[in-house]
């Protein structure tokens, strides 16, 4: 008989180095300490925690009733870079002892310290798997080296947002490894920031009683020799106390500089403080969780994603430029945001550490691109095989195609569009699931998935907001995240009008071009906006709705639900209604046009009813092309591009009466502007591609 195997609690080693990282490793310490018969808890301290400038903050582990396995003084003092450098050597000449007394299972360091370098070296080269929390995130000065070079040595990674586990990702970390589980201090945050007592809270730490005061976390800020009512929770850099020192801060009754603040009373006083300033990543995570304003002085912080609660003064030179800051800042209550965190970070990421397996290989590998030969860094075959993904979701069919960084399609798949959410997302998933599996075979490297829909679309959130009537029951529909969770890509979603736009720029007529217009003349009329090679979405993402440019005060009912626009004359669905009429009162068929009895009418009847000599189709067209002519100069006159180009299956009719009408009726500035015809067969598919290729590519999207 086979015996199962033996199972052992998983020993999991978290190690702080000082009071802001212990701040997001406690609530997961505590969440490990609640289930003992699965996990077992070792506690390493090492740091600023040990220091008594700061505060001796080990206390308050230890007062959190957690057992301290080891303690080790790692600081070397100074306030110069070798001063830092002289630490990480000093810890790792220390933690080799410890670790190997401890002998963990997994070791989980947080952030970009360089304590957490020389936490995760150690690790590293003693075989111990490590648990990164917070990599993939972008901000200034050294610390974007140090956290990514920790990523690197990383075995898994615990990011906070969705940009930052793109970023993991891109730099070739195992997907299955990383897991999107949102800041852990918010677990703590929001469930403690909303105290009845805060107010007495605040009085115990402020002067005066000032409720309202400026919470400078991260500074000292002394403005046109005024000071205001300040708090500062860091303890002051020599060099700063020579600046209070001088300034005469230190005997000002409004300034207090204290050596540590118990954490959830520091919550209270991010929670009610009319404004934080300073340059710590505390201003632009944890504060916006309370729309507290914050202003983010220098180049610490570029790169981090923010709310719009944050101000940034990134040239911060002089006080004239912090003083109007704060006339802006201060006093103001901003949307609550979690970029950072819904508060279930915890319950995640012990769910994630159940499922480390410790029988498997502990050799980390690296996802790198498929290489082949040599010839694998030879620009043509990169631009033959990385791809993306391109799924045109239609009112008729879904389709989705591989397409390569050329433009060319590499294989195309098509299936009836089903009526549902689920069906269409289950499909979805199918169909790209089969292209990535098919993607192998052809020596194509998938970068992400770009999807092209009709109706408004929030290309930042991936959202359609509103669809069309083509395709029912689709509005404030999230397209991107489901499928990017599903697939582990990055997803990016816009209406079809923007995917035609950007097809062009990317690889038709508007290759090159600085200011064009894409109209597409289909089923429908819709087009996009380049300006500065760049798209145009507007503040409410309709900046293009180029189908529902009014022509005419009481011209025929449009779809949109108003009158006179330019789909209710030149769409094809316009086209079919009006070759239906004539049909009805037998005006349409004419002496050598071929038409069978059971034929759909459509727009191609009555199109080779006017080459045929017919006047009454003839003059449809002519008030179609009219409309869609005057459209198209209202255009010009508005944006001023230097290029119209016409897509679409009417597109090679229009495009002789448009210029005409143009030519006549324009103003004579933008009377010589072309109109062209798109050679693009597939503009959605490449279009929807271009987003992915572009974004690959460095161009901002």
């Amino acid at each position: 008989m086979r015996k199962s195997p033996v199972y052992r609690k998983l020993r999991v080693c978290v190690a702080t180095c000082n009071r802001a990282d212990y701040s997001k490793l406690a609530p997961i310490m505590s969440g490990i300490k609640f289930h003992p018969d699965e996990f077992e808890l070792e506690v390493v301290v090492l740091g600023s925690h040990l220091i008594d400038d700061y505060g001796n903050t080990f206390r308050m582990i230890e007062q959190d009733d957690f057992d301290i396995s080891s303690k080790l003084h790692t600081i070397v003092r100074g306030e110069d870079e070798a001063a830092m450098v002289e630490s990480v050597g000093l810890a790792l000449v220390k933690l080799p002892d410890v670790l190997q007394r401890l002998h963990p299972d997994v070791l989980i360091v947080h952030g970009d310290r360089f304590d957490a370098l020389a936490l995760a070296t150690a690790a590293a080269l003693m075989n111990i798997r490590i648990l990164h929390l917070e990599g993939g995130e972008v901000s200034g000065t050294i610390d974007d080296s140090i956290r990514h070079a920790i990523t690197k040595l990383a075995h898994y990674h615990a990011c906070c947002t969705r940009s930052a586990e793109q970023h993991l990702i891109a730099m070739c970390e195992d997907h299955s490894r990383i897991l999107l589980a949102g800041c852990p201090s918010y677990d703590k945050l929001l469930s403690v920031h909303d105290r009845e007592d805060y107010k007495d809270i605040i009085k115990c730490w402020l002067v005066h009683d000032l409720i309202k005061s400026i919470d400078a976390c991260f500074a000292l800020v002394v403005l046109k020799n005024n000071i205001f009512p300040i708090f500062d929770i860091c303890f002051p850099t020599l060099e700063m106390v020579r600046v209070m020192r001088k300034k005469g801060i230190e005997q000002h009754p409004n300034f207090r500089a204290v050596k540590h603040v118990p954490f959830e009373q520091f919550i209270q006083l991010v929670c009610h403080a009319g404004c934080m300033i300073g340059n710590s990543s505390c201003g632009v995570r944890e504060a916006g969780a309370f729309g507290t304003p914050v202003i983010n002085l220098g180049t610490r912080q570029t790169g981090r994603e923010t709310g719009e609660n944050v101000l940034h003064v990134r040239d911060a030179d002089t006080q004239n430029k912090i003083y109007h800051a704060l006339e802006l800042q201060f006093g103001k209550r901003y949307p609550c945001s979690k970029i950072y965190g819904d508060g279930n970070a915890v319950p995640r990421i012990l769910k994630f550490l159940r499922t480390i397996k410790l029988d498997e290989p502990l050799q980390k590998t690296f996802c790198f691109p498929p290489v082949k030969d040599s010839f694998s860094q030879d620009i043509d075959h990169i631009l033959e095989t990385q791809s993306a993904l391109a799924v045109d979701l239609g009112g008729t069919n879904l389709r989705v195609a591989i397409i390569c960084m050329r433009g060319n399609i590499v294989k195309k798949y098509t299936q009836p569009n089903p009526k549902t959410y689920e069906a269409r997302i289950q499909l979805i998933l199918q169909m790209c699931a089969d292209a990535i599996r098919d993607a192998v075979v052809l020596n194509c490297r998938i970068l992400g998935v770009g999807i092209s829909t009709g109706g408004r679309v929030n290309p930042q959130e991936g959202v359609v907001l509103h669809s069309t009537k083509l395709i029912q029951e689709w509005s404030s529909v999230d397209l991107r995240t489901p499928i990017s969770d599903a697939l582990h890509l990055p997803v990016w979603v816009d209406n079809d009008g923007n995917c035609a736009a950007l097809a062009e720029r990317k690889f038709g007529h508007g290759k090159g071009v600085e200011n064009f217009v894409t109209i597409i003349t289909g089923t429908g009329i819709g087009g996009g906006i380049i300006q500065h090679h760049e798209l145009v979405h507007g503040s409410t993402f309709c900046a293009a709705e180029l189908g529902h440019i009014m022509v005419s005060l009481d011209g025929p009912e449009c779809m949109c639900g108003s009158r006179g626009c330019i789909e209710a004359y030149a769409s094809g669905m316009a086209l079919q209604r009006e070759a239906k009429r004539l049909h009805d009162e037998d005006l349409l068929k004419v002496e050598g046009m071929d038409m069978k009895l059971v034929e759909p009418v459509t727009a191609v009847h009555l199109i080779n009813a006017a080459r045929l000599g017919n006047s009454k189709a003839e003059a449809v067209l002519n008030t179609a092309s009219t409309a869609l002519g005057v459209g198209i100069t209202n255009i010009l006159h508005m944006v001023n591009p230097s290029l119209v180009i016409l897509s679409g299956v009417l597109a090679s009719y229009y495009q002789a009466p448009v210029q005409h009408i143009i030519s006549s009726r324009a103003l004579s500035s933008t009377q010589g502007i072309k109109i062209v015809k798109s050679d693009l067969e597939e503009p959605a598919l490449l279009g929807a591609a271009s987003m992915v290729l572009d974004y690959t590519t460095r161009r901002i999207y």
